[in-house]
């Protein structure tokens, strides 16, 4: 007798966590239904789609929001899961009868930027194929700082622009702030559109995070006692001090609001459950931007709508080249997207379970403002803004120099603002967020466990 197989897709997809900028969720999902890389191309915003034609799945996404997706057998058929999270799946699994098929390392995260489709024929499964939809031009741009300024903040102006306009013009927005050169720069754009807008931009502000108090390693409740030891802080964080003199030098003072939070309450362990990932920088910087946007919803229960200044390091290729022996600055100007994207989705190296480049590390941001219940948005993430810093021709402009490439960001961004909104924008040296809100002794004391330590949190999280 002949076995039909009946092939089931079951979607634990928030449709709230899309936010589209210039198309219906409807009209988006038929653009990546039609399996054409041009027309999702035309997508613009933060998104995770799917679309099912006959036995073939189709999926989508951008950098702003993560995508999984797991194959679970059925006698009657295969069946998809799609979610945002692992543990998503794994709940929906074990309710179904199917928690024995279930591990973390099974699933699958969509790449950023491609699509990727799976026919649901059985078993044997066909791997999935993937199809670029964004591939920026590279080196397109003058060398003229001033045009690449413009052109770069100008964009993001716009693509904010049209965020507001999916905004009651009634409802509050924070920024996540450091006073560092993206949420310093995505703050006064968003003040100078408030005000062209004719909209009050007492709407907005700069949430600072400043933590207090003593510290102990930041592992959770079951953290051996013996590893604890009080330090002194300051009252205030480097980062606190550098977002008081941005404002106060362009006499915005009065937007900034700084949320102190207990070093206590800086759990490692937890922000691994939340962000489901181990990679030591991410975790780092998921553990304070927990802090932050939990100390936020404390404040403020209603609170619902937060940008931040997250890709901006990745599209300026600001970041030290020196601390990672696995790149070089020609691996880093030749390659395109490789801070966003990671060596590739056909290299040996690129993680099925988590992609990689920004592609996998942007959970540190979006997975705390979603655990807290934010609608969050990183418009330096967004394609339309890539898209003009890949045109940007690094190497033409530092000559394969590091200091010419990391001073080359502050210039650029600095000088886009001016043309944009008539501001001259302070510019301090570089600082990783998670290095400003503490002092050196303290962080090694919160951040003391390795990798393989941070695995080991990750696998106890799914063994509860």
């Amino acid at each position: 007798m002949h076995h039909a197989y009946v092939e089931r897709v079951v979607d634990l997809l928030d449709p709230a966590g899309n936010v589209l900028l210039n198309m219906s969720v409807a009209e988006a999902t038929e653009r990546v239904e039609s399996g054409d890389p041009a027309r999702i191309r035309e997508i613009d915003g933060q998104f995770a789609l799917w679309a099912k034609r006959g036995n073939l799945v189709r999926m989508a996404r951008s950098i702003g929001r993560p995508m999984r997706y797991f194959l679970a057998k059925r006698a009657e058929g295969p069946c998809l899961i799609i979610a945002e999270r692992i543990d998503e799946i794994a709940a929906w699994l074990k309710a179904e009868g199917y928690g024995d098929q279930f591990h973390p390392s099974y699933s699958r995260m969509v790449p950023a930027h491609h699509l990727t489709e799976i026919a649901l024929l059985g078993c044997p499964d066909p791997s999935p194929t993937l199809t670029r939809f964004f591939a920026p031009q590279r080196n397109r741009l003058s060398t003229n700082l001033d045009e690449i300024g413009a052109a770069y903040i100008g964009t993001l102006a716009a693509e904010c622009d049209k965020w507001l306009n999916g905004i009651d013009r009634r409802e509050p927005i924070g920024v996540l702030f450091s006073g560092g050169i993206d949420s310093g720069a995505l703050f006064l754009v968003l003040h100078h559109l408030l005000l062209r807008r004719g909209e009050s931009p007492a709407r907005l502000k700069a949430f600072t995070l400043n933590v207090v108090g003593s510290a102990e390693c930041g592992v959770g409740s079951d953290a051996n006692a013996s590893t604890r030891h009080s330090a002194l802080r300051t009252p205030h964080s480097s980062d606190v001090a550098q977002a008081t003199r941005f404002l106060d030098d362009l006499d915005l003072g009065l937007f900034l609001e700084v949320i102190d939070v207990p070093s206590n309450e800086l759990n490692v362990a937890e922000t691994i459950r939340v962000i489901e990932d181990y990679k030591p920088l991410d975790v780092q910087s998921a553990t304070m931007a927990f802090a932050l946007c939990r100390g936020i919803r404390q404040r403020y229960l209603d609170w619902k709508y937060l940008a931040d200044g997250d890709g901006g390091d990745e599209n300026l290729k600001d970041y030290p080249i020196e601390d990672n022996p696995e790149l070089t600055i020609r691996s880093v100007l030749n390659n395109t997207m490789l801070y966003q994207e990671g060596w590739g989705v056909e290299a040996i190296k690129h993680s099925l379970t988590y992609s990689g480049g920004q592609s996998r590390g942007h959970i540190r941001t979006a997975a705390p403002a979603r655990a807290c219940g934010f609608v969050g948005f990183s418009p330096y993430a967004l394609p339309n803004v890539i898209d003009v810093a890949e045109g940007i021709p690094f190497i033409e402009l530092t000559d394969w120099d590091h200091s010419r490439l990391y001073a080359l960001k502050g210039e650029i961004v600095r000088r886009g603002v001016e043309a944009v909104t008539g501001l001259t924008m302070p510019v301090f040296e570089k600082r990783r967020f998670q290095r400003g809100v503490v002092d050196a002794a303290q962080f090694e004391q919160i951040f003391s466990h390795s990798e393989a330590d941070y695995r080991r949190m990750l696998t106890a999280a799914f063994s509860t």
